[in-house]
């Protein structure tokens, strides 16, 4: 922890994401007086100056979400440990909180600070890509969400449940808060430039000739700006900060613009149509993917990107966030621009081989 007169020290999982980037340079606008501890698999000179042109108070640990020892020893010693790097990476999970309960015992009534963020996939229905009668649906609200009502089969909540338990212990008690977004876009500013989701799509539509969805696609989530999302991470940060965040059992945050949820065939069909239109696919729009594409990510694949997402975001904006970027540019608006970045750094990787 800091002592008196030293800066506080803030220990970064996976500032060169997507999300991560934005957030890095949230943090050095908005608390500049914070020294960043980043951890980074690469240390070359171009990786490090890419990671300072986002935030200048950047001390570079080298290593991976797999280097238990080194995550433990600096969660033990941050007060705040941040992770945008992986939301079901259990081992750097348990290795964080593992050195978060030393850091918490070391510190009686000063215990460290860990944002988490997962995803709003603890939600899917499960419903394989098939529409659902609006009666049936059922709606879940951040401020009611106990995650062990969550179909225990989804992802993320390996990690979630045991972070929401070391927030909610009497004993080394650590304070906790978990962000989860919806499916964030935009066009990122740090050294990973588009969304994951993407990138995938990109790989797979490119491999089998055209674009596809898991089952029909009538399946929807909320969307957020990647922009809006670092925002609403920041803003969660400086309340817990100030004392005014919810932790714990409450330190819940579903994150989702107001802006109106797209269904999986709408996005893959532009996808398809934009990939047709550059020559890359064989024929526009969208149809379901065949087994040999969707089996090998199991229920993973049908959960993640054949289940419909029903959240109502509320904690957000009792703290005063609000979705500004998303309410400028959509979710579908923006997806030409991304495919562009996509498309060009593939082919600068391929140029490399």
């Amino acid at each position: 922890m800091s002592t008196p007169g030293e800066s506080p020290s803030i220990f970064f999982l996976g500032c060169t994401g997507f999300l991560g980037g934005h957030l890095l340079k949230s943090l050095g606008r908005e608390l500049p007086t914070y020294n960043v501890i980043a951890l980074l698999r690469d240390l070359s000179a171009s990786r490090r100056a890419s990671v300072l042109e986002l935030h200048p108070n950047v001390t570079f640990i080298e290593g991976t979400l797999d280097d238990g020892a080194i995550i433990e020893e600096w969660s033990s010693k941050c007060p705040i440990v941040i992770n945008t790097a992986s939301s079901d990476h259990w081992p750097s999970v348990r290795s964080t909180l593992a050195g978060l309960e030393k850091n918490s015992a070391r510190h009686p009534g000063n215990p460290p600070v860990y944002m988490h963020v997962s995803g709003l996939g603890i939600l899917s229905d499960n419903c394989r890509g098939e529409p659902v009668d609006p009666a049936n649906i059922k709606w879940w609200s951040d401020t009611s969400l106990n995650l062990r009502d969550c179909d225990p089969s989804n992802t993320h909540l390996e990690l979630d449940i045991p972070i929401v338990d070391a927030g909610t212990r009497t004993q080394n008690i650590v304070r906790t808060m978990i962000m989860f977004p919806g499916w964030i876009y935009g066009l990122g500013e740090g050294v990973q430039k588009t969304t994951a989701p993407v990138r995938y799509f990109r790989d797979m539509c490119t491999q089998i000739g055209r674009a596809g969805t898991w089952g029909p696609g009538a399946n929807v989530m909320p969307n957020v700006h990647v922009k809006d999302c670092a925002s609403a991470c920041l803003i969660v940060l400086k309340a817990a900060l100030d004392g005014k965040a919810q932790e714990g059992a409450e330190g819940l945050y579903f994150v989702g613009s107001d802006q109106p949820m797209v269904s999986m065939h709408e996005w893959v069909s532009a996808v398809g149509d934009w990939m047709f239109d550059k020559g890359l696919v064989t024929m526009g729009g969208s149809k379901p993917m065949p087994a040999e594409i969707v089996d090998p990510l199991g229920h993973y694949g049908w959960s993640l990107f054949g289940g419909s997402l029903y959240a109502k975001v509320k904690r957000l904006y009792t703290l005063g966030w609000e979705p500004a970027v998303s309410r400028k540019l959509s979710l579908m608006e923006s997806l030409p621009a991304e495919l562009e970045v996509a498309f060009t750094q593939m082919k600068g990787k391929l140029s490399a081989v």
